[in-house]
């Protein structure tokens, strides 16, 4: 038998002659066909052994069962058209993707769910928006999203992934480009203000006639802007995931995929740090204003990050739209990879195992309806759409039960949410993965590991039954003088403020030295106002309506909230962290069955069809469920101009029980998914997976030790 003579190349296995397979036909003995090596540079199965197996007739059996995809050597080099320097090449390796595709993942995790959280109060200000126009922006992302992730998910599948992931980052950075562009195309912020404002004879406000700049229609650009991030970072997370999932070993891919969706949940966790910090320097970057980021007509530099994010977008789609469609030596773990697909009864699932099978628009209905016949699949898309809503629920009012469980202001909450969210959130995506790869678990177990995690988060978000209490404040939680309210009705007037002429839309809180809040120095009855040296804060002096005391003197008060000393603190804290921990736990063990549930050229289908349910059903619908529930609780409400605002206190005892029943049912449809999606799972027969757990790590013996199995596994 004339055997062939492989070069090394620079980067991986140069071969002296194309890939030829065998055919399903009996193969003759001395075609050459038969002793082509495989693509990662070993030699053929006939040329590893001397066993039976190897035989002509055995060869003959082994191809009917086996699809390869053959590809020339210049197809597997990393650069752009004829530009393939060799340097180049030593990042043409799974690790190399992995970087590059955590470093996107981090921007878009970063600007979208990040910045975009962290400015929406400024824009809103900034422009004149309307909660629900702000709502409506940050709604264009899920919008986009859903509308392109079935093209996406189904062409990209079948075609050149990288390209299309480079495109859809380039994509998502022009986004944070237009993004930013408002601040550049308005004139300057210019602020009324006077050190005066809020004080007892002095409270002024703008007439709400004059209120409104004509900068509202500014929204359109930014859902625009919205929208592109969606549509960019579309192929991220479908394609993106299977890319990997393709060109690593099958036991190895959960702690990929785990990595890259660590990155995608450090992104926001940075982008409230960055973007908080950002928004300390003024918007009008070198102007001089004499108001501080404490006051409410204060405007941060929201702007900065977006550049910041659209450039580095841009820079890091170059090197991805570089790599080739499949890594040096994938073909070898597709000759090693066992199927763990969901078997159908009337044998259905065999027809995505043809190569031609959705390459074109007339299979697309076929594709669809075999995943709507994997029952398997249908619930992990359910579960995944329960735990999504209550992701995106907590992310959006996370802080907000923070800040008002423990009187924190928005930057602190902002902050400590972000510390939980960091070791509880990446360390439990990154945990998961982990454990699948550790106890190397089959689809099945999996499900289960997904399951136990979802009843242990379950039991954890018992713990909102307790609460924080209210911080005293005076017409909202109690009289002025400290009795209980007639009946729950606010009533902001009192005597001792009652000449002041003070304006509900004028809200900036205090603490009095009483350690009672007002709703603004005005309402505290302040005459003066001075700054105290040490923290910059404003101190409000001669308080008709704070009692005189021997210690303290005068009555007085300091801007802001009164600082909590909640003793169940550190227990709420604690068991937050539990839920997210075993909430995020289970991401991507889900992610991993998902995979593994069905055929492998449905992967990519697959994850976009899922990422459209979730989205629709949990992504979407999640903060409006959270949001309403909270909503129910809200004690003071903002006055705009006689319309209802946003809230500004909230009950913290309903706001606790609200969010425990919200939780409640979202888990027990979780757990009732996943224990479903469990019991129907139908695995492939036991002799068609002979495990490839141990395999070896340059796939000789994977390719031993699999061959007799292989011509039963049709979708390989």
């Amino acid at each position: 038998m004339a055997k062939p003579h492989p070069v090394t190349g620079e980067n991986g296995y140069h071969f002296s002659q194309p890939l030829v397979f065998p055919s399903p036909s009996p193969v003759d003995e001395d075609s050459p066909a038969s002793s082509t090596p495989l693509s990662n540079g070993t030699a053929s199965p006939a040329e590893q052994c001397g066993l039976p197996l190897c035989e002509a007739g055995q060869r003959a059996h082994f191809g009917q069962g086996i699809k390869y995809v053959s590809a020339d050597q210049d197809e597997l080099v990393c650069g752009w058209g004829g530009f393939t320097p060799g340097f180049l090449q030593i990042f043409n390796t799974p690790k190399g993707v992995l970087f590059f595709l955590c470093v996107a993942s981090f921007l878009q995790g970063m600007t979208v769910n990040g910045f975009i959280n962290t400015v929406i109060t400024s824009i809103e200000r900034r422009f004149d928006l309307r909660s629900y126009q702000s709502g409506l922006i940050a709604s264009s992302y899920d919008i986009a999203a859903c509308l392109c992730l079935t093209f996406v998910s189904y062409f990209g599948g079948n075609g050149h992934k990288p390209r299309w992931l480079g495109w859809g980052v380039l994509v998502m950075g022009l986004g944070s480009l237009l993004f930013a562009l408002p601040h550049f195309t308005t004139g300057p912020y210019e602020v009324r203000s006077s050190a005066q404002v809020g004080v007892c004879a002095a409270n002024q406000s703008l007439p709400c006639a004059a209120a409104s700049s004509g900068l509202s229609g500014y929204r359109f650009v930014f859902m625009l802007g919205q929208f592109l991030h969606g549509m960019g970072a579309t192929p991220l997370y479908t394609l993106g995931v299977t890319y990997l999932d393709e060109n690593v070993k099958t036991n190895y891919s959960p702690v990929y995929i785990a990595v890259f969706y660590t990155a995608a949940i450090l992104g926001p966790a940075a982008g409230y740090l960055v973007g908080g910090m950002f928004l300390n320097i003024y918007t009008e970057i070198g102007r001089e204003t004499d108001i501080s980021p404490d006051n409410t007509l204060w405007v941060g530099a929201w702007w900065i990050g977006f550049l910041g994010a659209g450039a580095a977008s841009l820079l890091i789609s170059i090197p991805i739209l570089g790599y080739p469609q499949r890594l040096p030596g994938s073909q070898r773990y597709i000759v090693m990879r066992v199927s763990e697909a969901h078997q159908l009864k009337d044998g259905s699932h065999k027809k995505a195992s043809d190569p031609d099978f959705g390459k074109t628009v007339k299979d697309l209905p076929r594709s669809v309806l075999l995943l709507l016949k994997n029952p398997t699949f249908i619930f992990l898309c359910l579960a995944g759409a329960t735990e999504a809503t209550l992701i995106a629920g907590m992310s959006t009012f996370g802080p907000k039960f923070l800040e008002s469980q423990f009187s924190l202001s928005a930057s602190e909450a902002a902050t400590l949410f972000g510390y939980l969210v960091v070791p509880a959130g990446g360390g439990g995506t990154f945990l998961g993965g982990f454990l699948v790869n550790k106890f190397k678990l089959r689809c099945s177990g999996i499900i289960k590991l997904c399951l136990f995690c979802t009843v242990s988060s379950l039991l954890a978000i018992f713990i909102f039954f307790i609460h924080c209490p209210n911080m005293p404040m005076a017409g909202v939680t109690q009289m002025y003088d400290g009795s209980a309210l007639p009946g729950g009705q606010l009533n902001l007037t009192a005597a001792c403020n009652a000449e002041c002429s003070c304006l509900r839309e004028t809200y900036s809180p205090v603490c009095g030295s009483n350690n009672v809040m007002y709703y603004s120095p005005c309402h505290a009855g302040c005459k003066e106002v001075a700054e105290n040296v040490s923290n910059g804060k404003k101190i409000y002096h001669e308080c008709s309506c704070i009692e005189e005391t021997l210690l303290l003197g005068p009555g007085k008060a300091e801007a802001g909230k009164c600082t909590s000393s909640c003793v169940k603190k550190t227990l709420l804290l604690f068991f937050m962290f539990v839920v997210i921990l075993f909430t995020f736990l289970s991401s991507i063990p889900a992610l991993t069955a998902t995979l593994r549930c069905v055929s492998d050229r449905q992967r990519s289908f697959a994850l976009g069809i899922q990422w459209i349910v979730v989205r629709t059903l949990g992504g979407i619908p999640g903060p409006i469920a959270f949001g309403s529930m909270i909503d129910k609780s809200c004690l003071l409400w903002q006055d705009q101009c006689g319309e209802q605002g946003s809230c500004y206190v909230y009950q913290n005892s309903a706001m606790s029980h609200y969010t425990l029943v919200t939780g409640l049912v979202y888990k027990v449809l979780g757990t009732t998914f996943f224990m479903v999606a469990c019991v129907l799972y139908k695995p492939p027969p036991a002799e068609s997976a002979p495990g490839s757990s141990d395999t070896s790590e340059n796939g000789n013996g994977d390719l031993q030790e699999t061959k007799p199995s292989l011509p039963a596994e049709e979708d390989i």
